[in-house]
């Protein structure tokens, strides 16, 4: 992660997600109206004048609050001001100096990091002219900065400053050429606690409230020799189950997710098995040609005796056919059970679509297998396949050089692809096959 790293804070609905997808430059924290949207860290990266930096985005901040919500977006809060180089204490014009704002700037007099009072929606002369209250809370020295996070007036000013105070020019992206692994299942399986213990902190926000977490939170996980970004998502429903904006952005967001990941491991509920939506994400991910970890979780939940793993494993298998390539993963996040070893086979699958297989190992060991089992003959014709090769894809596909491409049916297409799972393994991994004239 690039060491200069600002954090947004204040109180609800201040404006906070809309600075940072400014500030980031796409629109990836959810946005709304209502407050308390945003709950658990969300981190991007943005530049400014040859700057490099991580901005984080946090939820509302509200004291004393027994909320168990609020309770935890304040502990994330903390954790963001701790981590940060610089502070950006966000509050509004529009509604002027509250209770809150006051609260919370007690809280900021105790770090010692720069903080900087940006008061949004200043975005008239009028408006501008309202933020000499905010003075009175003495936080972030003789200036207060003018902004409106909606239209990136004042941002630069803002920017200017900010920069000051890193040490080094920071990294342009530091996620860039590190294998992203999406954590996915419908609600309440046990996304976020999956990840929090994987990360030995708690990273996101976990109650048995279905629907806790709304935007994908990345995170960077480095132990044990390997190193990648996981990323928690917003559990996904059907589209009929689906009622609020935030709840269909959160669900944007995890398909998104999804499609920017190397590998995805979709997590079961054992107390369930496996229903329709879940086949549905496993399809998606399938659709998409990503990695593909299955995690049946809570089996220390289950009634077992020794045929359980497997006959649990068959019926998965059988319901997501003809996907059969895809390993299964028996975990419980709260006895720890098997955890680094989901952590493990997600790399190898990782690794597995990542590999490379040389042209000639290829024809020694799949031309004496067509050899004995050849394309069957249609109208009297007979196809000869002459060789195979990898092409340079980001994902496994092979291509198949032969004198009648248009003649090889489906059937044998699978027959192919299953002897170079056969030969070459790519478990967890899809594979394309292609066939060319020559």
């Amino acid at each position: 992660m690039s060491s200069n790293i600002i954090a947004i804070v204040g109180r609800p609905n201040v404006g906070k997600s809309t600075l940072f997808n400014r500030l980031v430059g796409e629109r990836k924290a959810i946005m709304d109206n209502v407050s308390g949207v945003t709950r658990d860290r969300s981190y991007g990266h943005g530049e400014w004048c040859g700057n490099f930096f991580t901005v984080i985005d946090t939820g509302g901040y509200v004291h004393g609050s027994e909320d168990i919500f609020e309770t935890e977006i304040n502990r994330q809060v903390e954790l963001a001001m701790k981590e940060a180089d610089v502070i950006l204490f966000m509050v509004d014009v529009d509604a002027g100096l509250t209770g809150l704002d006051e609260e919370f700037a007690n809280v900021l007099r105790r770090t010692d990091k720069p903080v900087y009072v940006v008061a949004n929606k200043a975005d008239t002369n009028a408006r501008m002219h309202q933020m000499g209250e905010f003075y009175a809370m003495g936080i972030g020295g003789e200036e207060i900065f003018p902004i409106s996070s909606q239209s990136g007036s004042g941002t630069g000013e803002l920017l200017d400053e900010v920069v000051k105070h890193f040490k080094d020019k920071g990294i342009e992206d530091p996620d860039a050429g590190v294998p992203r692994i999406a954590v996915l299942g419908r609600p309440n399986v046990g996304k976020s606690s999956f990840v929090n213990l994987l990360l030995g902190e708690e990273r996101n926000i976990v109650t048995d409230i279905a629907g806790t977490t709304r935007d994908s939170i990345d995170s960077r996980y480095n132990a044990f020799g390997k190193e990648f970004i996981i990323v928690d998502t917003a559990g996904l429903r059907r589209k009929s189950k689906v009622s609020e904006d935030i709840e269909f952005y959160s669900v944007m967001r995890s398909v998104r997710a999804l499609e920017d990941a190397d590998v995805c491991i979709v997590i079961l509920d054992a107390t369930r098995g496996i229903e329709a939506q879940d086949v549905n994400i496993i399809a998606l991910a399938e659709k998409n040609r990503k990695g593909i970890v299955i995690l049946v979780n809570k089996w220390d939940l289950v009634e077992k005796d020794t045929h359980s793993t497997k006959q649990f494993e068959e019926e998965i298998l059988s319901r997501i056919a003809p996907i059969k390539y895809v390993p299964v993963v028996f975990t419980s996040v709260v006895t720890k059970q098997r955890i680094h070893k989901a952590v493990e086979k997600a790399m190898e699958v990782y690794d597995n679509k990542t590999q490379k297989i040389p042209t000639s190992k290829l024809n020694d060991l799949l031309l004496p297998e067509i050899d004995r089992y050849p394309p069957p003959a249609i109208k009297g014709k007979f196809v000869k396949i002459k060789y195979v090769t990898q092409l340079p894809t980001h994902n496994p596909t092979f291509a198949f050089f032969c004198n009648l491409p248009q003649y090889i049916k489906e059937p044998y297409t699978r027959y192919l692809e299953n002897q170079i799972r056969k030969h070459f393994g790519f478990e967890g991994v899809p594979i394309k096959v292609l066939f060319k004239k020559k």
